[in-house]
């Protein structure tokens, strides 16, 4: 992978990291989220929060469909990673990811949004306050990928 592709990659990322950030800064004010606080909530506010979760769901996915496979490319590591398992395992072991474990509770996230509970405000309170939380550590493994493949770039 060339620099200006990968670079292409991290500005895609970035924009949906700017996004989320700036919806988490929005809906900062709701917090807790209780099934109470999110009936208050205005259509604006449901905007936001549908801004959040579309917003954490793309960084999450070009992060792990794009971003990633290009870092270890970027690193020429040696072997057969034939799973994205074994892929993620390789970035935690080189120091570009935190953890392996942490990623995949990232797209468990994104997998849990594709699901609606509209008649169980518990599950989305949880939902969303569990997300706002693992929201900002995937905003952190952003900046670390980045800050591990500018010393390959």
């Amino acid at each position: 992978m060339n620099k200006d592709a990968y670079l292409s990659l991290l500005d895609i990322c970035h924009t949906h990291a700017e996004r989320l950030r700036w919806s988490m800064k929005e809906l900062e004010k709701h917090k807790p989220f209780t099934p109470a606080s999110l009936e208050k909530l205005t259509q604006l506010d449901l905007a936001i929060f549908d801004q959040f979760i579309v917003r954490f769901s793309k960084l999450q996915d070009a992060m792990g469909a794009k971003l990633l496979p290009a870092t270890l490319e970027l690193t020429y590591e040696e072997g057969e990673l034939a799973t994205f398992i074994d892929k993620l395992n390789r970035l935690e072991k080189i120091g570009a990811l935190s953890s392996a474990e942490q990623w995949l509770k990232f797209r468990e996230m994104r997998n849990q949004f594709a699901h609606d509970y509209p008649d169980d405000p518990e599950i989305q309170a949880s939902l969303l306050s569990k997300a706002f939380d693992m929201a900002a550590l995937l905003l952190d493994e952003l900046q670390r990928v980045q800050t591990f493949a500018g010393k390959y770039m």
